[in-house]
C-alpha cells in the first residue's frame, strides 16, 4: 500500500493532474478531511487540492484570508525537513487570536493540520497541508512519523517536476534559437524562466529588472506586453499579442510576439506560460521567378495553379514536334 503511494507520488512529476489523488491518499493516512498543495514565492500563485476540500480552498483563495495567513511563513522559517503540527508553529494563545483559525477553518469544521514546506530550485516554496476535522483533535506524533517517511519522496517529486519544467522552458527557447530568433520563456508572473543565446542581442530593446523580470524599452510596447500577459488565458478579450517594439530613432523596430504555451495551466511548481519572441520588422523577400513552376508553387489558389499546368500541357501537345516555324500561327500560314 505504501509502496504504491510512493510510486504515485513520483508519477506526479510527469502528470500534475495526479496530485489531487495523492493528496487524498495522504489525507486518509493522516485521518484528515483533505490536503492542499501550494506553490509560492512572494505570494501563492498556484495550488491544487483533494476533492473533499477543494471548495474550501477556493473560498480561501477568493477571500482576503490568504493575506493574513502566517502558517506558510512559519513553516518555512523552521527549516524542518518533515511535517509539523499547528502546536509546533503556534502557541495556544496565537491559535486563539489567529482569524484564519477562528473565522475560517473552525466554522467549516476544520482547525487541525499537519504541514510541511519544500524548497524548490526556482526559489519557490511548495507547501503541503493536510487539514483534519476540528472534532478529531490534533495530529498525533505517530501519524507525523508516517508522514515523515513519505516526505523525502514528496520533496524529490516536487524537485523533479520543477527540473522537468525548467528543461521544457529551455527547449522552448532553443527551438526558436535554431532559426535565429531571440526568445524569452516567461511564467505566469512575468518572470523569465529561460532565455536563449540570441536574446543576448536584445539589450537595446529589453531591460532586465530585479527578480528575473524584464520590460520593453518602448513604453507603449511594454504596456501592450503587460496587457497581453494579464489576459494570456482569455482569448475572448482580444488583447494584441504581436506589436512593434522600438529602441530609438537610429534602430530598426522589431516585432514582439507573445506566444502562449497551451496545456501549462495544470503545472503546479513551474508554469511555462508564454514565449516572448522578437523578430525584425522588415524581412527581405525573394524575387519571384516568372515560370509556371514557381507560380504554381507559391500560388495561394490550388485550382488556379492546376488550370495553368493543364493549359501548358495541352499547348505542348498541340504544337508540331518538328516545325521550325511553330512559334506563331502566321509562320504556319506562310509555309503553306
Amino acid at each position: 500500500m505504501v509502496q504504491e503511494l510512493i510510486d504515485r507520488i513520483y508519477e506526479c512529476s510527469f502528470a500534475p493532474d495526479m496530485w489531487p489523488d495523492v493528496l487524498d491518499e495522504l489525507s486518509h493516512l493522516a485521518e484528515a478531511q483533505g490536503g492542499v498543495l501550494f506553490a509560492a514565492r512572494e505570494k501563492v500563485s498556484r495550488w491544487t487540492a483533494s476533492p473533499a476540500i477543494c471548495e474550501h480552498v477556493e473560498n480561501f483563495m477568493r477571500g482576503d484570508w490568504l493575506s493574513n495567513c502566517t502558517r506558510g511563513g512559519r513553516l518555512f522559517s523552521r527549516r524542518h525537513p518533515g511535517f509539523l503540527t499547528d502546536d509546533d508553529v503556534y502557541t495556544a494563545e496565537e491559535l486563539e487570536r489567529d482569524t484564519n483559525y477562528s473565522d475560517f477553518l473552525r466554522p467549516r469544521g476544520l482547525g487541525f493540520s499537519a504541514a510541511t514546506a519544500i524548497s524548490l530550485p526556482t526559489g519557490d516554496t511548495g507547501i503541503i497541508c493536510l487539514e483534519r476535522a476540528h472534532n478529531r483533535g490534533p495530529v498525533e506524533p505517530s501519524v507525523i512519523r508516517k508522514l515523515d517517511e513519505l516526505r523525502p519522496h514528496l520533496a524529490r517529486a516536487a524537485f523533479l517536476a520543477t527540473r522537468l519544467q525548467l528543461e521544457r522552458a529551455r527547449v522552448a527557447g532553443e527551438t526558436f534559437a535554431l532559426i535565429g530568433l531571440p526568445a524569452l520563456v516567461l511564467d505566469d508572473d512575468g518572470r523569465v524562466i529561460s532565455a536563449n543565446d540570441p536574446s543576448n542581442a536584445l539589450n537595446k530593446y529589453v531591460r532586465w529588472r530585479a527578480h528575473d523580470r524584464v520590460s520593453l524599452v518602448d513604453a507603449s510596447a511594454d504596456g501592450l506586453l503587460r496587457q497581453a500577459m494579464d489576459t494570456l488565458d482569455d482569448d475572448l478579450v482580444g488583447a494584441p499579442k504581436s506589436f512593434a517594439a522600438r529602441a530609438g530613432e537610429d534602430e530598426s523596430p522589431m516585432i514582439a510576439n507573445l506566444v502562449p504555451i497551451r496545456g501549462a495551466a495544470r503545472d503546479i511548481f513551474v508554469r511555462c506560460a508564454a514565449v516572448l519572441v522578437m523578430r525584425p520588422r522588415w524581412v527581405r523577400r525573394r524575387r519571384r521567378r516568372s515560370n509556371w513552376f514557381s507560380r504554381s508553387m507559391i500560388s495561394r489558389r490550388p485550382r488556379r495553379a492546376s488550370h495553368a499546368a493543364s493549359w501548358r500541357a495541352k499547348r505542348s501537345r498541340k504544337s508540331p514536334p518538328s516545325s521550325p516555324c511553330r512559334a506563331t500561327p502566321c509562320a504556319r500560314i506562310c509555309a503553306a
